[in-house]
């Protein structure tokens, strides 16, 4: 690993080394990594703004300086405070860097399109375990979005997430111009490939030539370091743990608030609406934890509760007429972008409770919920208080693990007259255990959720995705975040790092920063569990390609035929996704719901052609009988009779 000390370090570097008698830094690297003087924190991630930690599992801390953060329109550099408690970068990160006049498609760069091709020997941009040689896929994009050409980033997406801890080389060789002309590295990186070299970097050459990767037509090579297991997770589990424990196996404290029982006339499906409060160990840094709250940090780096801080966090319920007859299924119910608990009372959910037997109850995902609007729309403008949205959301993945609790635990909504049938029958079947379904943000948020629940075995992710920063672009849902972004921050090329920047806090609190734990490798103190997720094909508002990430990182099948032929414009669709073996599959699986919607584009922008078949899926009878056999047996069925499974108006 090659790597500078950024200045903010040089001074701590220089007392450590006058104390211990070690030999001070001759002088203090720059803050910005001068191979790339495009913008100061490219190429991104980069070991360059590491610096080393024996006490964290990579070996590594994330060093930025408030010099090498981005500036909005007032001149206030981000603070890298919250960033710099990160061991590594994320697992899911975009990787960045300006190359002048280059030209993917002259250079033959992996498209979206063809991933496999990311592994060819001869690939002009590698992706590669440094330690292992282990290439890995990728595909190649140019910013779209770009102001100016002069100003357009190259953007290298891992199609599927990194291995945690693990340190990567980025290679960009043999680049090419409109014209197929060669393009040469710039000053800096000449100079090092010439031998003059005072950092070091000629060490990773040396590395990647044992891998067989020389330096014949070399632009640019870099390394950076995933982030761990433990500083990824260990935030949201030291919260669960703590506020789990104090439950010592019973429900948290609730309270019913309001009950409404519907004649067949009123409501055909819901029998009764139940809501009211209940109250979670809050970890957050202010009484009661508002939006623009963040995490509280106890001495030892970790989350805690200022004295007696609580949340108060509102739930409603759906319990459907079937379980007037016979007692139903929990399910908990995971509701849109910056949206609230009353989603669980939507037409495609009272259907599915009412024909399928589930109590759907739900809770606001606080940091992306209704009352965070405000708060969520001005981060945008000064990035330094973003990280209080997946503070946030790491305390309501807590609040909706107690949400479940009070739905099974015996002393919970079971014993409440609310939740009973006039003799005396629980209304809910906790026997049976919990379930989730979520959709859109539910299902983003969800992922997270199901892989840190101890008590969720399976959860369906409805119009699923993950890597925000991968989204944000290709979202129909960005536009009013854009337009503030805009303002505060106007250089796209800046924007792109500031995305990949939020991407490392935004794994604290979505599915990207726990994937790799979601299904068939748990967190400690955590059981397996099942996801199906559902796809809608050319969704506006969650990309489809951000699924294929996530399924490829949790080893989920792909239920086929996925599409009908000449659908997908890819060269081999879904690559990298095996396929499910017969008409039912025991474990996690992808399944694609075409409702006749144009293909997405191919560059970072958002669908803008046909009707958004974004709500389709849920709706589709079909699609909920598929859910509800595998949150019943935790088997994915084939619905579609052997044919691509079709979903609104198709």
């Amino acid at each position: 690993m090659t790597v500078r000390l950024p200045a903010v370090c040089a001074a701590a570097l220089l007392v450590a080394a006058l104390l211990t008698g070690a030999a001070a830094p001759q002088e203090p690297a720059p803050p910005c990594d001068p191979i790339d003087p495009a913008a100061c924190l490219l190429p991104f991630p980069n070991d360059w703004f590491t610096v080393a930690d024996p006490t964290t599992d990579t070996g590594r801390r994330v060093a930025l300086s408030a010099e090498t953060m981005p500036k909005n329109a007032a001149g206030v550099p981000i603070a890298p405070a919250e960033w710099n408690r990160s061991d590594g970068f994320s697992p899911g990160s975009m990787i960045l860097a300006r190359v002048p006049g280059l030209d993917l498609t002259a250079t033959g760069a992996a498209p979206i399109t063809d991933i496999g091709r990311s592994l060819d020997r001869d690939a002009p941009i590698v992706l590669v375990d440094v330690k292992t040689g282990e290439r890995w896929p990728y595909w190649a994009e140019l910013d779209a979005n770009a102001s100016t050409p002069e100003r357009r980033a190259l953007i290298v997406r891992p199609a599927r997430n990194l291995r945690e801890g693990r340190t990567y080389a980025v290679v960009l060789r043999h680049l090419r111009d409109a014209g197929g002309a060669p393009i040469p590295p710039g000053a800096v990186y000449a100079r090092i490939l010439a031998g003059d070299d005072p950092d070091g970097r000629g060490r990773l050459l040396s590395r990647l030539a044992r891998h067989g990767i020389g330096r014949d037509g070399l632009y640019l090579a870099w390394d950076f370091t995933v982030a761990s297991e433990r500083g990824l997770t260990e935030r949201a589990l030291t919260m669960r743990d703590d506020a789990l424990r104090q439950l010592r196996g019973g429900s948290p404290r609730f309270e019913v608030t309001a009950v409404t029982d519907f004649t067949p006339e009123q409501d055909d499906r819901i029998g009764r609406r139940i809501e009211g409060t209940f109250q979670v160990p809050s970890y957050l840094d202010r009484p009661g934890g508002p939006p623009g709250s963040g995490l509280h940090y106890g001495p030892d780096g970790r989350p805690a509760r200022l004295p007696g801080n609580e949340q108060v966090a509102p739930f409603r319920c759906e319990v459907p007429r079937v379980a007037f007859e016979r007692s139903a299924r929990a399910a908990l119910y995971g509701h849109g972008l910056l949206g609230r608990q009353a989603e669980v009372g939507a037409d495609n959910v009272k259907t599915m409770a009412q024909k399928h037997g589930f109590v759907f109850c739900a809770t606001k995902w606080i940091g992306m919920a209704d009352e965070d609007v405000p708060h969520v729309v001005s981060t945008f403008a000064d990035l330094s208080r973003f990280h209080t949205i997946p503070d946030r959301t790491q305390q309501g993945f807590v609040n909706a693990m107690y949400l479940g609790r009070a739905m099974t635990a015996r002393d919970g909504f079971t014993a409440h007259p609310a939740f009973q049938r006039q003799d005396g029958r629980a209304l809910i079947d906790a026997r049976e255990g919990l379930v989730f379904d979520g959709n859109s943000q539910g299902g983003i948020l969800g992922g997270a959720l199901v892989a840190l629940s101890t008590d969720i075995g399976r959860g369906v992710l409805g119009v699923t995705g993950m890597n925000y920063s991968t989204l944000f672009n290709r979202s129909s849902d960005a536009g009013p975040f854009q337009a503030v972004l805009d303002r505060a921050y106007p250089d796209r090329l800046e924007q792109q790092i500031i995305l990949a920047l939020m991407q490392m806090l935004w794994d604290r609190g979505e599915a990207n920063g726990y994937a790799a734990h979601m299904t068939d490798d748990p967190l400690r103190g955590t059981p397996r569990h099942r996801v199906l997720m559902h796809v809608a094909f050319g969704d506006h508002q969650v990309a489809q390609v951000s699924a294929d990430v996530e399924a490829r990182t949790i080893g989920a099948r792909l239920r086929t035929p996925a599409l009908a032929p000449g659908r997908s414009p890819d060269v081999v669709p879904y690559w990298g996704i095996r396929p499910m073996r017969g008409p039912v599959h025991p474990g996690s699986a992808m399944v694609v719901w075409d409702s006749g919607t144009p293909a997405p584009p191919l560059t970072n922008t958002p669908p803008t052609e046909g009707a958004d078949p974004h709500s389709d899926p849920r709706r589709t009878p079909e699609a909920q009988l598929q859910k509800a056999i595998f949150l019943k047996t935790g088997v994915v069925a084939d619905t579609c009779g052997g044919e691509p499974c079709r979903s609104g108006q198709y």
